[in-house]
């Protein structure tokens, strides 16, 4: 299955980030002390924001024709996170992969990635479960609603294990649905310690999270 392959890949592409971290981490060990890592922990991410799932500071907007990624909603992205459109995209569900925001540039190892589909009767709520259902490995799903922009969707957080791997991570995602079709944005991250100290970000999308 298509969704199947996709998630394969990206795990691969994990598990090679993963192994340059640790033999980076490794090199620096035996070089010199004060070249300390200076990307912030989750506890100073927290105390920086005042709350962990407190929003990022702004970098830039997406969605709205021009930008890196055009969609049926727009909203702002964290300070150094890239966004790219994707031109091969994968499927998971009723959507597709649009867009892809690269936490790299900020000092994190994950995507914020963005999926759209086309025009249905199906509700927000709807449409996200099914995105997560087609997602082998999902465990300990909590669904609850949410509005922003005028716009009302639903949100989850998950665990997900990878067999690749063999680890479980936490996972999170929202959705909406607009005349254009519903659109997921899903965070990720190279493990959970990554996923949490990146939820300022998805949280910064959500809370702007506005029709085009």
């Amino acid at each position: 299955m298509l969704v199947r392959a996709g998630n394969t890949w990206l795990w691969t592409a994990h598990a090679a980030l993963l192994a340059g971290v640790l033999t980076g981490c490794s090199e620096a060990a035996d070089g010199d002390d004060s070249q300390a890592s200076t990307r912030p922990s989750a506890s100073a991410s927290a105390e920086t924001s005042g709350a962990g799932d407190s929003a990022a500071p702004r970098g830039g907007t997406i969605g709205a024709a021009g930008s890196a990624c055009e969609l049926p909603v727009a909203f702002d992205t964290a300070k150094s996170w890239k966004a790219e459109a994707v031109e091969a995209p994968l499927d998971q569900g009723p959507v597709s992969l649009a867009c892809e925001i690269d936490a790299k540039p900020a000092g994190n190892i994950g995507f914020l990635r963005v999926w759209a589909g086309k025009p249905g009767d199906a509700d927000a709520r709807t449409v996200l479960e099914a995105f997560v259902a087609a997602e082998e490995g999902v465990s300990g799903a909590k669904y609850s609603a949410f509005t922003s922009g005028g716009l009302s969707g639903a949100k989850v957080e998950y665990l997900y294990t990878s067999e690749l791997l063999e680890e479980t991570k936490k996972e999170s995602a929202f959705a909406v649905t607009t005349a254009e079709g519903p659109v997921v944005v899903h965070l990720g991250g190279l493990d959970t310690e990554e996923h949490e100290e990146m939820l300022p970000a998805y949280e910064l999308a959500r809370r702007t999270l506005r029709a085009v």
